[in-house]
Protein backbone atom coordinates (compact mmCIF):
# COMPACT_ATOMS: atom_id res chain seq x y z
CA UNK A 1 0.00 0.00 0.00
CA UNK A 2 2.79 2.41 1.01
CA UNK A 3 4.91 1.48 -2.02
CA UNK A 4 1.93 1.86 -4.33
CA UNK A 5 1.16 5.32 -2.91
CA UNK A 6 4.79 6.37 -3.30
CA UNK A 7 4.80 5.19 -6.91
CA UNK A 8 1.58 7.07 -7.67
CA UNK A 9 2.96 10.21 -6.02
CA UNK A 10 6.14 9.98 -8.10
CA UNK A 11 4.19 9.49 -11.34
CA UNK A 12 1.90 12.38 -10.48
CA UNK A 13 4.93 14.67 -10.44
CA UNK A 14 5.96 13.80 -14.01
CA UNK A 15 4.18 16.78 -15.51
CA UNK A 16 5.64 18.90 -18.28
CA UNK A 17 6.29 21.70 -15.79
CA UNK A 18 8.04 19.32 -13.38
CA UNK A 19 10.11 17.76 -16.17
CA UNK A 20 11.26 21.13 -17.56
CA UNK A 21 12.00 22.42 -14.06
CA UNK A 22 14.10 19.42 -13.15
CA UNK A 23 15.83 19.37 -16.53
CA UNK A 24 16.72 23.04 -16.21
CA UNK A 25 18.27 22.41 -12.81
CA UNK A 26 20.30 19.51 -14.16
CA UNK A 27 21.56 21.46 -17.16
CA UNK A 28 22.29 24.38 -14.90
CA UNK A 29 24.29 22.16 -12.60
CA UNK A 30 26.30 20.78 -15.51
CA UNK A 31 27.00 24.27 -16.81
CA UNK A 32 27.94 25.35 -13.32
CA UNK A 33 30.33 22.44 -12.93
CA UNK A 34 31.92 23.32 -16.25
CA UNK A 35 32.29 26.96 -15.28
CA UNK A 36 33.55 26.51 -11.77
CA UNK A 37 35.58 23.36 -12.17
CA UNK A 38 37.14 23.75 -15.54
CA UNK A 39 37.40 25.89 -18.63
CA UNK A 40 35.17 26.05 -21.68
CA UNK A 41 37.32 24.92 -24.62
CA UNK A 42 40.51 25.13 -22.53
CA UNK A 43 42.62 22.03 -22.96
CA UNK A 44 44.07 20.15 -19.97
CA UNK A 45 42.03 22.03 -17.36
CA UNK A 46 42.88 20.68 -13.93
CA UNK A 47 40.22 19.25 -11.65
CA UNK A 48 38.69 21.84 -9.38
CA UNK A 49 39.18 21.54 -5.65
CA UNK A 50 36.57 21.97 -2.92
CA UNK A 51 36.17 25.44 -1.52
CA UNK A 52 37.64 26.12 1.89
CA UNK A 53 35.56 26.01 5.03
CA UNK A 54 34.50 22.39 5.20
CA UNK A 55 32.29 22.36 2.10
CA UNK A 56 31.69 18.78 0.97
CA UNK A 57 33.79 17.71 -2.01
CA UNK A 58 31.78 17.32 -5.17
CA UNK A 59 29.23 19.95 -4.23
CA UNK A 60 31.01 23.29 -4.12
CA UNK A 61 34.29 23.76 -5.94
CA UNK A 62 36.85 26.52 -5.63
CA UNK A 63 36.65 28.66 -8.78
CA UNK A 64 40.18 29.97 -8.13
CA UNK A 65 41.87 26.56 -7.99
CA UNK A 66 44.99 26.44 -10.22
CA UNK A 67 44.40 25.20 -13.76
CA UNK A 68 46.61 24.34 -16.71
CA UNK A 69 46.64 26.45 -19.90
CA UNK A 70 46.63 25.18 -23.48
CA UNK A 71 50.40 25.01 -23.91
CA UNK A 72 53.54 25.47 -21.84
CA UNK A 73 53.62 29.02 -20.52
CA UNK A 74 56.58 31.38 -20.44
CA UNK A 75 54.93 33.59 -17.82
CA UNK A 76 53.25 32.40 -14.64
CA UNK A 77 52.07 35.80 -13.45
CA UNK A 78 51.67 39.40 -14.61
CA UNK A 79 52.40 42.87 -13.20
CA UNK A 80 50.73 45.44 -15.46
CA UNK A 81 51.63 49.09 -14.85
CA UNK A 82 49.08 51.32 -16.55
CA UNK A 83 50.11 54.98 -16.76
CA UNK A 84 46.64 56.51 -16.85
CA UNK A 85 46.31 59.40 -19.26
CA UNK A 86 49.07 58.09 -21.53
CA UNK A 87 52.65 59.36 -21.30
CA UNK A 88 54.25 61.30 -24.20
CA UNK A 89 56.10 58.43 -25.88
CA UNK A 90 57.95 60.80 -28.22
CA UNK A 91 59.60 62.35 -25.16
CA UNK A 92 60.38 59.05 -23.44
CA UNK A 93 60.94 56.19 -25.87
CA UNK A 94 60.63 57.12 -29.56
CA UNK A 95 63.39 59.49 -30.68
CA UNK A 96 62.67 61.44 -33.90
CA UNK A 97 65.59 63.70 -34.91
CA UNK A 98 63.80 64.78 -38.11
CA UNK A 99 60.85 65.96 -36.04
CA UNK A 100 63.25 67.93 -33.84
CA UNK A 101 64.69 69.64 -36.94
CA UNK A 102 61.20 70.64 -38.10
CA UNK A 103 59.90 71.93 -34.78
CA UNK A 104 57.65 74.94 -35.30
CA UNK A 105 56.77 74.15 -38.90
CA UNK A 106 53.16 73.64 -39.88
CA UNK A 107 52.03 70.04 -39.86
CA UNK A 108 51.74 68.66 -43.43
CA UNK A 109 48.14 68.24 -44.61
CA UNK A 110 48.71 64.60 -45.48
CA UNK A 111 48.89 63.78 -41.77
CA UNK A 112 45.76 65.74 -40.87
CA UNK A 113 43.34 64.91 -43.66
CA UNK A 114 40.37 62.96 -42.37
CA UNK A 115 41.69 62.97 -38.80
CA UNK A 116 39.88 64.08 -35.67
CA UNK A 117 41.80 65.12 -32.55
CA UNK A 118 40.53 65.58 -29.03
CA UNK A 119 41.54 69.23 -28.55
CA UNK A 120 43.27 70.33 -31.77
CA UNK A 121 41.84 71.82 -34.95
CA UNK A 122 43.22 73.82 -37.84
CA UNK A 123 46.87 73.36 -38.76
CA UNK A 124 49.02 72.68 -35.70
CA UNK A 125 52.78 73.21 -35.36
CA UNK A 126 55.18 70.27 -35.29
CA UNK A 127 56.88 69.68 -31.93
CA UNK A 128 60.13 67.77 -31.66
CA UNK A 129 61.17 66.60 -28.23
CA UNK A 130 63.12 68.99 -25.99
CA UNK A 131 64.50 65.94 -24.15
CA UNK A 132 67.94 64.43 -24.66
CA UNK A 133 68.00 60.85 -25.99
CA UNK A 134 70.66 58.14 -26.05
CA UNK A 135 70.84 54.39 -26.64
CA UNK A 136 71.30 51.97 -23.74
CA UNK A 137 71.93 48.28 -23.23
CA UNK A 138 73.22 45.68 -25.63
CA UNK A 139 70.30 46.22 -27.98
CA UNK A 140 70.69 49.99 -28.13
CA UNK A 141 67.27 50.84 -26.63
CA UNK A 142 66.44 54.54 -27.04
CA UNK A 143 65.49 56.26 -23.76
CA UNK A 144 65.28 59.92 -22.83
CA UNK A 145 66.91 61.78 -19.97
CA UNK A 146 63.56 61.71 -18.14
CA UNK A 147 64.24 58.03 -17.32
CA UNK A 148 67.71 57.82 -15.72
CA UNK A 149 66.87 54.74 -13.64
CA UNK A 150 65.15 52.85 -16.45
CA UNK A 151 68.32 53.38 -18.47
CA UNK A 152 70.12 51.07 -16.01
CA UNK A 153 67.75 48.19 -16.81
CA UNK A 154 67.59 48.73 -20.58
CA UNK A 155 68.80 45.16 -21.11
CA UNK A 156 65.54 43.89 -19.61
CA UNK A 157 63.23 45.90 -21.87
CA UNK A 158 61.32 44.74 -24.93
CA UNK A 159 60.03 47.87 -26.67
CA UNK A 160 56.87 47.75 -28.81
CA UNK A 161 57.24 50.92 -30.88
CA UNK A 162 54.41 50.64 -33.39
CA UNK A 163 51.32 49.97 -31.27
CA UNK A 164 48.02 51.36 -32.53
CA UNK A 165 44.50 51.62 -31.18
CA UNK A 166 41.04 52.59 -32.47
CA UNK A 167 40.13 55.14 -29.78
CA UNK A 168 41.39 58.66 -29.05
CA UNK A 169 39.50 59.45 -25.84
CA UNK A 170 40.66 58.12 -22.48
CA UNK A 171 37.82 55.95 -21.18
CA UNK A 172 37.02 54.01 -24.37
CA UNK A 173 40.73 53.64 -25.19
CA UNK A 174 41.49 52.28 -21.72
CA UNK A 175 38.54 49.88 -21.91
CA UNK A 176 39.65 48.67 -25.35
CA UNK A 177 43.16 48.10 -24.03
CA UNK A 178 42.15 46.30 -20.85
CA UNK A 179 38.87 44.58 -21.81
CA UNK A 180 39.01 44.25 -25.61
CA UNK A 181 36.01 46.53 -26.12
CA UNK A 182 35.61 50.34 -25.90
CA UNK A 183 32.30 49.85 -24.08
CA UNK A 184 31.86 48.84 -20.46
CA UNK A 185 30.66 45.35 -19.63
CA UNK A 186 33.42 43.05 -20.89
CA UNK A 187 35.78 41.13 -18.57
CA UNK A 188 39.14 42.76 -17.97
CA UNK A 189 42.49 41.24 -18.88
CA UNK A 190 43.19 40.27 -15.26
CA UNK A 191 39.80 38.59 -15.02
CA UNK A 192 40.42 36.52 -18.16
CA UNK A 193 43.82 35.46 -16.82
CA UNK A 194 42.48 34.32 -13.44
CA UNK A 195 39.46 32.71 -15.15
CA UNK A 196 41.88 30.69 -17.23
CA UNK A 197 44.63 29.95 -14.71
CA UNK A 198 43.07 30.31 -11.27
CA UNK A 199 45.35 31.41 -8.46
CA UNK A 200 48.39 29.95 -6.73
CA UNK A 201 47.43 31.62 -3.43
CA UNK A 202 44.77 30.26 -1.10
CA UNK A 203 44.72 33.32 1.15
CA UNK A 204 44.93 36.21 -1.33
CA UNK A 205 42.86 37.23 -4.35
CA UNK A 206 44.06 35.99 -7.72
CA UNK A 207 43.72 39.49 -9.19
CA UNK A 208 44.76 42.53 -7.15
CA UNK A 209 44.44 46.21 -8.15
CA UNK A 210 46.58 49.02 -6.69
CA UNK A 211 45.87 52.68 -7.49
CA UNK A 212 48.18 55.65 -6.94
CA UNK A 213 47.95 59.43 -7.42
CA UNK A 214 44.46 59.43 -5.93
CA UNK A 215 42.32 58.94 -9.03
CA UNK A 216 40.44 55.89 -10.28
CA UNK A 217 41.10 54.59 -13.82
CA UNK A 218 39.48 56.43 -16.73
CA UNK A 219 37.28 53.40 -17.42
CA UNK A 220 36.26 53.20 -13.77
CA UNK A 221 35.94 49.82 -12.12
CA UNK A 222 35.12 48.31 -15.51
CA UNK A 223 38.85 48.54 -16.26
CA UNK A 224 39.40 45.77 -13.71
CA UNK A 225 35.90 44.26 -13.54
CA UNK A 226 34.83 40.73 -14.42
CA UNK A 227 32.04 41.70 -16.83
CA UNK A 228 29.92 38.65 -17.56
CA UNK A 229 32.41 36.25 -15.94
CA UNK A 230 31.61 35.15 -12.38
CA UNK A 231 32.39 38.06 -10.05
CA UNK A 232 35.02 36.05 -8.17
CA UNK A 233 37.35 36.85 -11.08
CA UNK A 234 37.11 40.66 -10.75
CA UNK A 235 40.06 42.65 -9.46
CA UNK A 236 40.17 43.26 -5.71
CA UNK A 237 41.28 46.83 -5.03
CA UNK A 238 43.80 47.06 -2.19
CA UNK A 239 45.27 50.19 -0.62
CA UNK A 240 48.76 50.93 0.62
CA UNK A 241 47.40 53.47 3.14
CA UNK A 242 44.75 52.73 5.76
CA UNK A 243 42.84 49.42 5.77
CA UNK A 244 44.29 47.36 2.91
CA UNK A 245 40.81 46.32 1.73
CA UNK A 246 37.68 48.31 2.51
CA UNK A 247 35.08 46.54 4.69
CA UNK A 248 37.18 43.38 5.09
CA UNK A 249 37.66 43.96 8.83
CA UNK A 250 35.25 42.42 11.33
CA UNK A 251 32.48 44.75 12.54
CA UNK A 252 32.74 46.14 16.06
CA UNK A 253 31.79 43.53 18.66
CA UNK A 254 32.41 40.54 16.37
CA UNK A 255 35.41 38.38 17.19
CA UNK A 256 37.08 35.82 14.94
CA UNK A 257 35.09 32.85 16.28
CA UNK A 258 31.75 34.59 15.88
CA UNK A 259 32.74 35.61 12.37
CA UNK A 260 33.52 31.97 11.55
CA UNK A 261 30.15 30.81 12.89
CA UNK A 262 28.36 33.50 10.86
CA UNK A 263 30.12 32.45 7.67
CA UNK A 264 29.36 28.78 8.33
CA UNK A 265 25.65 29.62 8.56
CA UNK A 266 25.78 31.75 5.40
CA UNK A 267 27.60 28.93 3.63
CA UNK A 268 24.90 26.42 4.58
CA UNK A 269 22.15 28.75 3.36
CA UNK A 270 23.99 29.45 0.11
CA UNK A 271 24.51 25.72 -0.46
CA UNK A 272 20.77 25.18 -0.21
CA UNK A 273 20.22 28.01 -2.67
CA UNK A 274 22.82 26.54 -5.02
CA UNK A 275 21.05 23.19 -4.98
CA UNK A 276 17.70 24.79 -5.70
CA UNK A 277 18.71 27.37 -8.29
CA UNK A 278 22.05 26.21 -9.66
CA UNK A 279 23.23 29.77 -10.21
CA UNK A 280 27.04 30.16 -10.52
CA UNK A 281 27.03 33.43 -8.57
CA UNK A 282 25.77 31.55 -5.50
CA UNK A 283 28.89 29.39 -5.45
CA UNK A 284 30.98 32.44 -6.26
CA UNK A 285 29.56 34.12 -3.17
CA UNK A 286 30.56 31.18 -0.98
CA UNK A 287 34.10 31.29 -2.35
CA UNK A 288 34.29 35.07 -1.87
CA UNK A 289 33.15 34.90 1.76
CA UNK A 290 35.71 32.23 2.53
CA UNK A 291 38.49 34.14 0.78
CA UNK A 292 37.56 37.33 2.63
CA UNK A 293 37.81 35.47 5.94
CA UNK A 294 41.31 34.26 5.10
CA UNK A 295 42.29 37.67 3.74
CA UNK A 296 41.64 39.25 7.12
CA UNK A 297 44.80 37.58 8.37
CA UNK A 298 46.89 37.40 5.20
CA UNK A 299 46.33 40.80 3.55
CA UNK A 300 47.59 43.04 6.39
CA UNK A 301 50.74 40.91 6.54
CA UNK A 302 51.59 41.07 2.83
CA UNK A 303 50.62 44.76 2.55
CA UNK A 304 52.98 45.83 5.35
CA UNK A 305 56.05 46.96 3.41
CA UNK A 306 57.75 48.11 6.61
CA UNK A 307 58.81 44.48 7.04
CA UNK A 308 61.11 44.85 4.01
CA UNK A 309 64.83 45.54 4.59
CA UNK A 310 65.70 49.24 4.64
CA UNK A 311 67.84 48.97 1.51
CA UNK A 312 64.96 47.45 -0.46
CA UNK A 313 62.57 50.20 0.65
CA UNK A 314 65.16 52.80 -0.34
CA UNK A 315 65.75 51.17 -3.74
CA UNK A 316 62.08 51.58 -4.60
CA UNK A 317 61.80 55.03 -3.04
CA UNK A 318 58.90 53.68 -1.01
CA UNK A 319 57.55 55.20 2.20
CA UNK A 320 55.60 52.81 4.47
CA UNK A 321 52.20 54.12 5.41
CA UNK A 322 51.84 56.36 2.37
CA UNK A 323 50.15 55.92 -0.99
CA UNK A 324 52.41 56.05 -4.04
CA UNK A 325 53.41 54.20 -7.17
CA UNK A 326 56.71 53.38 -5.43
CA UNK A 327 54.84 51.66 -2.59
CA UNK A 328 52.62 49.87 -5.10
CA UNK A 329 55.57 48.56 -7.14
CA UNK A 330 57.04 47.06 -3.98
CA UNK A 331 53.64 45.67 -3.02
CA UNK A 332 53.30 44.13 -6.48
CA UNK A 333 56.50 42.18 -5.94
CA UNK A 334 55.31 41.03 -2.49
CA UNK A 335 51.94 39.96 -3.91
CA UNK A 336 53.26 37.91 -6.83
CA UNK A 337 55.77 36.36 -4.45
CA UNK A 338 52.79 35.09 -2.44
CA UNK A 339 51.08 33.54 -5.46
CA UNK A 340 48.85 36.36 -6.74
CA UNK A 341 48.37 35.72 -10.45
CA UNK A 342 47.73 39.24 -11.79
CA UNK A 343 48.59 42.62 -10.24
CA UNK A 344 47.28 45.72 -12.00
CA UNK A 345 48.81 49.09 -11.09
CA UNK A 346 47.03 52.29 -12.14
CA UNK A 347 48.89 55.60 -11.81
CA UNK A 348 47.10 58.82 -12.68
CA UNK A 349 48.67 62.02 -14.06
CA UNK A 350 50.13 61.17 -17.49
CA UNK A 351 47.83 63.36 -19.62
CA UNK A 352 50.39 65.88 -20.88
CA UNK A 353 48.28 68.46 -22.73
CA UNK A 354 50.30 71.41 -21.49
CA UNK A 355 47.38 73.09 -19.73
CA UNK A 356 49.54 73.75 -16.66
CA UNK A 357 53.16 73.54 -15.50
CA UNK A 358 52.64 69.95 -14.33
CA UNK A 359 51.76 68.96 -17.91
CA UNK A 360 54.84 70.49 -19.55
CA UNK A 361 56.94 67.88 -21.35
CA UNK A 362 60.04 69.54 -19.89
CA UNK A 363 59.99 70.14 -16.11
CA UNK A 364 56.52 68.66 -15.63
CA UNK A 365 57.51 65.38 -17.25
CA UNK A 366 60.75 65.27 -15.25
CA UNK A 367 58.82 65.57 -12.00
CA UNK A 368 56.20 63.00 -12.95
CA UNK A 369 58.78 60.51 -14.22
CA UNK A 370 60.64 60.79 -10.91
CA UNK A 371 57.66 59.08 -9.26
CA UNK A 372 57.75 56.05 -11.57
CA UNK A 373 61.27 55.74 -13.04
CA UNK A 374 63.03 54.67 -9.85
CA UNK A 375 60.39 52.22 -8.52
CA UNK A 376 59.86 50.48 -11.86
CA UNK A 377 63.60 50.03 -12.36
CA UNK A 378 63.84 48.73 -8.79
CA UNK A 379 60.99 46.30 -9.45
CA UNK A 380 62.77 44.81 -12.47
CA UNK A 381 66.05 44.52 -10.57
CA UNK A 382 64.31 43.02 -7.54
CA UNK A 383 62.48 40.40 -9.61
CA UNK A 384 65.71 39.54 -11.43
CA UNK A 385 67.65 39.21 -8.16
CA UNK A 386 64.99 36.89 -6.73
CA UNK A 387 64.94 34.69 -9.83
CA UNK A 388 61.34 35.68 -10.65
CA UNK A 389 61.64 37.91 -13.70
CA UNK A 390 61.97 35.10 -16.25
CA UNK A 391 58.45 33.87 -15.46
CA UNK A 392 56.88 37.18 -14.41
CA UNK A 393 55.62 39.34 -17.27
CA UNK A 394 55.90 43.07 -16.54
CA UNK A 395 53.97 45.42 -18.86
CA UNK A 396 54.05 49.22 -18.92
CA UNK A 397 52.21 51.75 -21.08
CA UNK A 398 49.21 54.03 -21.56
CA UNK A 399 45.97 53.74 -23.49
CA UNK A 400 47.29 55.61 -26.56
CA UNK A 401 50.12 57.95 -27.58
CA UNK A 402 50.62 61.69 -27.96
CA UNK A 403 50.72 63.83 -31.10
CA UNK A 404 53.93 64.88 -32.90
CA UNK A 405 52.54 68.44 -32.82
CA UNK A 406 51.52 70.92 -30.14
CA UNK A 407 48.11 70.57 -28.55
CA UNK A 408 45.72 73.14 -30.06
CA UNK A 409 44.50 74.84 -26.89
CA UNK A 410 47.99 75.47 -25.56
CA UNK A 411 49.87 76.08 -28.82
CA UNK A 412 50.22 79.81 -28.24
CA UNK A 413 51.62 79.61 -24.71
CA UNK A 414 54.97 78.83 -23.18
CA UNK A 415 54.00 75.40 -21.87
CA UNK A 416 54.67 72.50 -24.24
CA UNK A 417 52.03 69.78 -24.44
CA UNK A 418 50.68 67.16 -26.84
CA UNK A 419 47.19 65.95 -27.77
CA UNK A 420 45.87 62.37 -27.73
CA UNK A 421 47.13 60.18 -30.57
CA UNK A 422 45.95 56.62 -31.35
CA UNK A 423 47.78 55.91 -34.62
CA UNK A 424 51.23 55.01 -33.30
CA UNK A 425 52.71 54.76 -29.80
CA UNK A 426 55.08 52.78 -27.59
CA UNK A 427 54.60 50.23 -24.83
CA UNK A 428 57.17 47.95 -23.26
CA UNK A 429 57.36 44.53 -21.67
CA UNK A 430 60.00 42.74 -19.61
CA UNK A 431 60.56 39.18 -18.39
CA UNK A 432 57.95 36.47 -18.87
CA UNK A 433 59.27 35.11 -22.15
CA UNK A 434 59.90 38.26 -24.21
CA UNK A 435 63.22 39.23 -25.76
CA UNK A 436 65.63 41.35 -23.74
CA UNK A 437 67.10 44.66 -24.92
CA UNK A 438 64.95 44.48 -28.03
CA UNK A 439 62.91 46.97 -30.04
CA UNK A 440 60.20 45.92 -32.47
CA UNK A 441 58.25 48.07 -34.90
CA UNK A 442 58.89 51.66 -35.93
CA UNK A 443 57.05 54.87 -36.68
CA UNK A 444 57.90 57.13 -39.60
CA UNK A 445 60.44 59.99 -39.40
CA UNK A 446 57.89 62.39 -37.89
CA UNK A 447 56.17 59.87 -35.62
CA UNK A 448 52.77 60.05 -37.34
CA UNK A 449 52.38 56.63 -38.90
CA UNK A 450 53.55 53.07 -38.43
CA UNK A 451 56.50 52.51 -40.76
CA UNK A 452 57.00 48.80 -40.01
CA UNK A 453 55.53 45.95 -37.97
CA UNK A 454 52.21 47.44 -36.94
CA UNK A 455 50.78 46.02 -33.71
CA UNK A 456 47.14 46.56 -32.82
CA UNK A 457 45.99 46.49 -29.20
CA UNK A 458 44.33 43.11 -29.91
CA UNK A 459 47.70 41.77 -31.06
CA UNK A 460 49.25 42.86 -27.76
CA UNK A 461 46.44 41.10 -25.88
CA UNK A 462 46.86 37.93 -27.93
CA UNK A 463 50.59 37.96 -27.18
CA UNK A 464 50.06 38.38 -23.44
CA UNK A 465 47.68 35.40 -23.45
CA UNK A 466 50.18 33.35 -25.50
CA UNK A 467 52.95 34.06 -22.99
CA UNK A 468 50.62 32.79 -20.26
CA UNK A 469 50.04 29.57 -22.17
CA UNK A 470 46.75 30.29 -23.93
CA UNK A 471 45.49 30.21 -27.46
CA UNK A 472 43.54 33.46 -27.24
CA UNK A 473 40.94 32.13 -29.70
CA UNK A 474 40.07 29.23 -27.39
CA UNK A 475 39.88 30.88 -23.98
CA UNK A 476 36.20 31.75 -24.29
CA UNK A 477 33.06 32.18 -22.23
CA UNK A 478 29.55 31.70 -23.58
CA UNK A 479 27.30 34.65 -22.83
CA UNK A 480 23.90 35.51 -24.33
CA UNK A 481 24.18 32.84 -26.98
CA UNK A 482 27.71 33.41 -28.28
CA UNK A 483 31.29 32.71 -27.28
CA UNK A 484 33.26 35.76 -26.16
CA UNK A 485 36.99 36.15 -25.76
CA UNK A 486 39.35 38.97 -24.75
CA UNK A 487 40.39 39.71 -28.35
CA UNK A 488 36.84 39.48 -29.74
CA UNK A 489 37.37 38.31 -33.35
CA UNK A 490 40.79 39.90 -33.81
CA UNK A 491 44.40 39.57 -32.69
CA UNK A 492 47.58 37.86 -33.85
CA UNK A 493 50.46 36.81 -31.60
CA UNK A 494 53.53 39.03 -32.09
CA UNK A 495 55.97 36.14 -32.54
CA UNK A 496 59.13 38.23 -33.23
CA UNK A 497 59.20 39.56 -29.65
CA UNK A 498 59.10 36.09 -28.08
CA UNK A 499 62.35 34.91 -26.52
Amino acid sequence: MFLHSLSQSHLAQQTRRYFLGQTGLSLGSMALATQMGGLPQAAHAADATPAAGGVPAGMVVNPMSPRQPHHQASAQRVIYIHLTGSPPHLDLYDYKPELVKRTGQECPDEYLKGKTFAFTSGTPKLLGTPRQFAQYGEGGVWLSDALPHLQTVADELCMLKAVTTDQFNHAPAELLLLTGSPRAGRPSLGSWVTYGLGSESENLPGFVVLISSGVQPNGGKSSFGSGFLPSVFQGVQCRSKGDPVLYVSDPAGMDRQLRRQTLDTLRDLNQLQALEGGHPETLTRIAQYELAFRMQASVPEVMDISKEPADVIEAYGAKPGESSLANNCLLARRLVEQGVRFVQLFDWGWDFHGTGPGEDIRDGLTKKCSTMDKPIAALLKDLRQRGMLDDTLVICGGEFGRTPFREGRTSGGGILGRDHYPDCFTMWMAGGGVKRSFSYGASDDLGFRVAENKMHIHDVQATIMHLLGFDHTKLVHRFQGRDYRLTDVHGEVIHPILA
